[in-house]
């Protein structure tokens, strides 16, 4: 867990001034998580043992999510000038944080899919495209279809109506095609008589 990481190298007799780059280091780089973050949920992990923190690690992991542990003050700080900072409450006490980059419904399916197995990791709550998410909106969430399952099904609905189109016309002009035959077959039976 980072978190641990971070107290190990402040704990390992480092100067004052190197704790305070290290922490802003750290800062910077959530602040930049926090920014470039299309879903993030918050979740107390108390009670969580390391080996459940692997299984969610590897869960959330199949999914190109991350999961982090870090202090909350320095969480706080980092969400300054984020949608992170809107949720500033959430930081208090055991906080882990799941960040997602690409699909938000997929962060909170992942998510889910290890509470069912696992009720210790409890949601406080999320930001999902910018948007501040209580437990229950993340729940609900989850229910969604994928980003690229909505795709399809959009672009799914806009070809259907395109090919009824592209249907009707073709028939259309069949219709006026063999109308033009049938007109053509009466004409020449109209001169052939004429000429006996």
């Amino acid at each position: 867990m980072e978190v641990l990481n971070l107290n190990r190298q402040l704990n390992n007799k480092t100067s004052s001034s190197t704790a305070r780059e290290l922490k802003a280091q750290m800062v910077s780089e959530l602040h930049e998580k926090f920014s470039k973050a299309r879903g993030m949920i918050f979740a107390n992990y108390k009670g969580l043992t390391s080996q459940d923190v692997f299984d969610l690690r590897k869960t959330l992991r199949t999914a190109d999510l991350e999961y982090k542990v870090v202090k909350n003050t320095l969480a706080k700080r980092a969400a300054e000038g984020t949608p992170v900072e809107a949720v500033k409450n959430i930081l208090m006490g055991p906080v882990g944080i799941v960040i997602g980059y690409d699909d938000p419904v997929i962060t909170a399916k992942k998510v889910l899919e290890f509470v069912k197995t696992n009720n210790k990791f409890e949601i406080k709550g999320g930001v999902i495209e910018g948007k501040v998410c209580k437990a229950e909106d993340v729940k609900t969430i989850s229910v969604l279809p994928s980003r690229e399952i909505l795709l399809s099904m959009f672009i799914g609905a806009l070809r259907s109506p395109l090919s009824k189109l592209a249907g009707a016309m073709n028939a259309t002009l069949l219709k006026f095609a063999y109308a033009m035959g049938a007109l053509k077959d009466k004409k020449l039976k109209v001169k052939s008589e004429k000429h006996f």
